[in-house]
């Protein structure tokens, strides 16, 4: 695009308030297809309400997919200089006792050659990043700062302006706070498209969709300091003796731990002394030994400080000007630290079906309803395993009931025995074919009926345990029943509707 029509069309932004785009929050989602369309030669406005660094507890893990992703979007390098730290897998230990998940091996195509069963010895492994989030988020608005296509204004919007004989979105409403004054004036900032991707607690959701998100637990976080890992360079999940807990390195001598805390359960009430009392006396005990001490002086030292564990599952939008997006309208459990993957492949996904090339004008509703179409089905690929794996992974680790602890004793069986390329390149976002998790999770299933089975009939006293095998039938066809429970709706929701 010639020198003198950038800088005419950046007057455009900077004196009336006008762009091709006007993006809403300026966060992972925001930034990133901000970015993305401005490579196209699109005109944007960026609009973020705090411009100084965010401070939040999650967000700092992202998987090989999102890296993928980030590096598709030509913002790969906002992961250097940030101090991030390469994750290689998980760590999963199950009452005390651990089993390595690396992510798997990939051939020369990109593809995992060992996706339906077993692990690759040799060839090539993608790698996640740990980080604060923070700074990450500070380098992706560098980089929009810097392109010659955004424009980046410190406001925060409030509703849509729509036509005066239509419903049609024109831009949106902000209010700018004055410097000096601190006061705030409203101001207003048209384009052909509105994107809103103003996260978790969005103002613009109602929009779109009656929907709401649904949290049944929050998770609460420390940041420890140089806590001894059992296994540096993976992110840890342990399971059993408490909710499910998170450990990923963030910085060079700086662990976040993630604690699950269900809502209302009697070991944080008040009366037993709060949820520090439940992360004192049941969650920190259950740590690997090494990193219980820095866990117990981060406990003394810091404010805890959580946020809700929310499912959201997506909805079809009919544009008319304005699209909401990422966690606005998509969020899924954070167990398996997807939201950022999920997000930067659907930023990667929507400039791509919004391409000039495709979609010369975004004032075409039409053309821009069949892209959102096709971004609705097609990010299916990959949302329906990663958001269905985070919220069927969270039931079957935080549950309590004897069907679901069978599934759990099948799940850590069956990383025990080296069937991990499959589940963790789901996990990572790097296989997008719904079908393996289907054959993945069923064959958990299977495996956890056997050794249920197993169980009930060699529990004695000697040969007379074989009579408890019709026992062992009926508990099989409750386990399967409570497989189907969990998992079924969970992918017709997420990869049908």
């Amino acid at each position: 695009m010639a020198t003198d029509t950038v800088e005419a069309r950046r007057l455009q932004r900077e004196t009336h308030h006008e762009a091709d785009v006007v993006v809403v929050g300026a966060g992972i989602f925001g930034c990133a297809i901000a970015y993305a369309l401005a490579q196209q030669g699109r005109s944007v406005l960026l609009l973020e309400r705090w411009m100084s660094e965010p401070d939040r507890i999650v967000g700092e893990l992202l998987q090989p997919g999102g890296i993928q992703a980030l590096k598709r979007l030509g913002l790969g390098h906002c992961v250097d200089g940030i101090d991030s730290i390469t994750c290689r897998g998980y760590n999963v230990i199950y009452q005390g006792r651990p089993v390595l998940i690396p992510y798997p091996t990939m051939d020369e195509r990109g593809g995992v050659p060992h996706q339906w069963s077993g692990a690759g010895k040799e060839g090539k492994r993608e790698t996640g990043k740990g980080f604060h989030h923070g700074r990450f988020v500070t380098r992706l608005r560098e980089a929009c700062l810097g392109h010659p296509n955004i424009t980046v204004r410190e406001t925060e919007a409030v509703r849509a302006v729509r036509g005066e004989h239509s419903d049609h979105v024109l831009g949106v409403e902000t209010r700018t706070t004055d410097p000096a004054t601190r006061k705030k004036t409203p101001d207003y900032f048209f384009g052909q498209l509105t994107i809103v991707a103003d996260g978790y607690d969005s103002k613009f959701r109602k929009e779109v969709t009656a929907d709401k998100p649904v949290a049944r637990s929050k998770f609460f976080a420390l940041e420890l300091r140089d806590a001894r890992l059992p296994a540096p360079g993976y992110g840890h999940v342990i399971i059993g003796d408490a909710y499910p807990i998170l450990l990923y390195q963030i910085g060079t001598h700086e662990t976040r731990v993630l604690f699950d805390v269900p809502h209302n359960i009697p070991e944080a009430a008040p009366a037993a002394g709060g949820v520090k009392n439940y992360l004192a006396n049941h969650a920190i005990p259950a740590l690997p030994e090494s990193v219980r001490p820095s866990a117990l002086a981060a406990l003394e030292a810091e404010k805890l400080r959580s946020m809700p564990n929310s499912w959201l599952p997506p909805t079809r939008q009919v544009p008319r000007g304005m699209v909401v997006l990422g966690d606005a309208t998509n969020m899924r459990h954070p167990l398996t630290g997807a939201g950022m993957t999920v997000a930067f492949n659907d930023a990667a996904l929507l400039a791509d079906l919004l391409h000039p090339d495709r979609t010369p004008s975004l004032a075409d509703d039409g053309a821009v309803q069949a892209a959102l179409r096709t971004l609705y089905w097609r990010r299916k690929n990959y949302t329906a395993i990663l958001n269905v794996l985070a919220q069927a992974l969270y039931a079957l680790f935080a549950a309590s009931d004897p069907q679901l602890h069978a599934l759990r004793m099948g799940c850590f069986e069956y990383f025990r025995r080296g069937i991990t390329d499959g589940p963790c390149g789901m996990l990572g976002g790097i296989i997008h074919r719904p079908v393996v998790l289907a054959y993945h999770f069923f064959s958990v299933a299977f495996l956890g009926i056997w050794m249920h089975f197993l169980e009930t009939v060699t529990s004695g006293p000697g040969p007379l345990g074989i009579l408890k095998a019709p026992l062992a039938v009926i508990d099989a066809v409750l386990i399967l029943a409570k497989a189907c429970v969990v998992f079924l709706p969970l992918i017709w929701r997420e990869g049908f509707r």
